[in-house]
């Protein structure tokens, strides 16, 4: 499975190269992209007019892929502000106070409370739903905006994503790729996600516990406007209290309907993304009736305006980076067209590819290099476009050792996720970004040592176990 690299592939791997180096740097990354893109166009087309378009047809493309990510979102948060602004939500995270009085306590509830929930219908909608939510409360107690997106995504997008016990569409794709059974692939992933969750939760909090005593990290105003940005308190007294209970528990109660609508149904991604996207549109509707009455209609679009402004306003600087990266995937078919080499899957792919073919095969080659790929694969963002390469490449390193195909595959696996599913790609981190109302860059750079560290770990367990 030779590839043979062309000059698309090492204007791709220079431009990711730049763009890693202008985040390491905490520049922005806008105008890299935008030549990238050009310039991968301009040496598949030789057409100066058509790599133009391209740059255009670039930011459409990444919109569209965002399209489902940028409407959750933008639903949550108009629901979130009629919530805010009627004293709802108020009553809602009550219970959760009780039990978190401290930020060490708020760390470790909210994180087991979004790896559970997680783990039974994906990270992104259960960001939407407890992340307005737990934020005031976190923010109460001393832990700022950041590291509660930080603890979703390492909780949600880093554990119950890498591990997919439950939906399994991630060890699906890696078993299939592998010619293994969905449960070989799931026992051996086992040991190596409780390895990562464990290393890199202890050493997000290790790293979080110093920068708060240090100074360094600090809940300022701005945190504190994050949770109340929305909140004007007009609409407080409008409804009774009683309805403002029962409102409280219903809300929560539709969404653990939605839940088990997901398991019995067996809904994964978009489609639990939509029926908590439609669960929140309609909240939306009901509230906005019983609290506008005659104005209502009127009210309901203001609320829904304010969301779109709220998604579009975080994803702007963000459509650039994505329109570049998905261009090492599928994207480069659909936009620039058909300009590939010849048995080329992808230029993220054959890159990693390359990788797995250039090196010696032992044990620890092995696990370093299925870690390598499986994190290139993810700089794409999604974190599951590369896994079945993955699983293909433990493949030929476990039949080449005569063992350890099921925990390659797995070291592929958990490596793709941890950095494309929403970790450590700014664009793959929005929705828990957008909730807290910090920025995707910022966050990147809070959890790339831990997680870092966590793969590193990982990597070196893997060794054990091949």
């Amino acid at each position: 499975m030779k590839v043979e690299l062309s000059s698309l592939h090492y204007i791709f791997m220079i431009f990711t190269l730049l763009i890693l180096v202008m985040m390491v740097r905490k520049r922005d990354t806008s105008l890299v992209c935008i030549l990238g893109i050009f310039m991968l166009a301009l040496f598949a087309t030789s057409s100066l007019s058509a790599s133009i378009m391209t740059v255009f047809n670039s930011f459409i493309y990444a919109i569209v892929e965002l399209m489902g990510t940028i409407l959750i979102i933008s639903v949550i948060v108009a629901m979130s502000k009629i919530l805010m602004e009627t004293g709802i939500n108020e009553i809602m995270v009550s219970p959760f106070t009780k039990l978190i009085k401290t930020p060490t306590l708020a760390y470790w509830i909210i994180g087991v409370l979004m790896m559970i929930i997680s783990f039974f219908f994906w990270p992104s909608p259960a960001v939407a739903l407890i992340g307005a939510v737990m934020l005031p409360v976190a923010v109460k107690v001393g832990l700022p905006a950041l590291a509660v997106a930080m603890i979703m995504n390492i909780f949600g997008h880093g554990i119950a994503l890498s591990g997919d016990f439950i939906i399994q569409g991630a060890p699906k794709l890696t078993a299939d790729a592998a010619g293994l059974p969905v449960g070989e692939v799931i026992s051996a992933s086992v040991p190596l996600v409780i390895v990562m969750g464990l290393v890199t939760t202890i050493v997000a909090f290790i790293f979080l516990k110093r920068d708060l005593k240090s100074g360094k990290l600090t809940v300022g105003k701005e945190d504190t406007k994050k949770t109340q940005k929305n909140d004007e308190g007009k609409y407080k007294d409008v409804l009774s209290k009683k309805t403002k209970n029962v409102l409280a528990l219903v809300i929560p109660l539709l969404f653990l309907i939605d839940v088990i609508i997901m398991l019995v149904a067996n809904l994964q991604g978009g489609d639990a993304t939509a029926l908590i996207g439609g669960t929140a549109v309609f909240i939306l509707i009901v509230v906005s009736l019983m609290v506008h009455k005659n104005k209502g209609l009127e009210e309901i679009t203001r609320y829904l305006v304010s969301g779109f402004k709220f998604g579009f306003e975080i994803f702007g600087p963000v459509i650039p980076i994505a329109a570049f990266f998905y261009l090492g995937d599928a994207g480069f078919l659909s936009v620039i067209g058909d300009y590939l080499p010849e048995a080329s899957q992808g230029l993220v792919n054959d890159l990693g590819l390359a990788l797995a073919n250039s090196v010696p095969l032992n044990e620890g080659i092995g696990a370093v290099t299925l870690t390598s790929v499986g994190a290139i694969t993810g700089l794409d963002g999604s974190g599951f476009s590369g896994i079945s390469l993955a699983g293909s490449v433990a493949r030929l390193f476990g039949v080449a050792l005569g063992k350890g195909v099921a925990t390659l595959t797995a070291l592929g696996q958990i490596a793709a996720i941890w950095v494309g599913g929403g970790t450590l790609i700014p664009w793959a981190v929005i929705p828990a970004a957008a909730i807290c109302g910090v920025d995707p860059f910022e966050l990147t750079r809070r959890n790339f040592k831990p997680v870092v560290i966590g793969l590193v770990v990982t990597t070196i367990v893997g060794m054990f176990l091949i």
